[in-house]
């Protein structure tokens, strides 16, 4: 049985564990040890996500699978979006989903509420970064109907990285 359950502050050191946790199961052989270091006290560190958590324009939900934490979804609106994308646009900012709990239709779960979210808040448009060489999650995101319309740079460390950006009409 799959449940979401809204992130609070009182979640804050669960969801920095599964940030570092799933970004790390995901891109830590494609990065320096110290990159990846370094962007998560930028990006994961206590006091960024409790900004995060505390900004009414952005959403993390988690996802637990028969009570265990199997993933979690951020997705920003308006001014907390990663780019200036305007008004008509919900941004799925992540979707990460514990090695062992993939391929379980979670990222399909979490597509759907960022899709109702978005029809929710009279968006236009849901959009999102994918590195350029995540040709799984490429894959998945062209069959929910997203389409290329972009790039951006995303840094590690030192390092940076391209983004396809991609999106969907609602």
């Amino acid at each position: 049985m799959t449940e979401m359950k809204k992130v609070k502050l009182s979640d804050i050191y669960e969801l920095r564990h599964i940030s570092i946790e799933t970004f790390k199961d995901t891109f830590g052989d494609d990065n320096s040890q110290q990159d990846l270091e370094e962007m998560f006290e930028n990006n994961y560190g206590i006091n960024q996500l409790k900004k995060e958590i505390s900004d009414d324009k952005t959403d993390f939900e988690f996802i637990y699978v028969d009570n265990e934490l199997a993933g979690y979804l951020k997705i920003n609106i308006d001014d907390a979006q990663s780019e200036d994308m305007g008004s008509d646009y919900l941004e799925i900012e992540r979707i990460y989903i514990r090695k062992n709990f993939k391929r379980r239709g979670l990222g399909s779960q979490f597509m759907s509420y960022a899709i109702n979210a978005a029809k929710e808040a009279n968006k236009r448009y849901i959009w999102l970064g994918v590195w350029e060489n995540n040709i799984n999650a490429i894959s998945f995101y062209q069959v929910k109907g997203f389409t290329p319309f972009s790039e951006h740079i995303f840094v590690v460390g030192s390092d940076k990285q391209r983004d396809i950006l991609m999106k969907k009409p609602i």
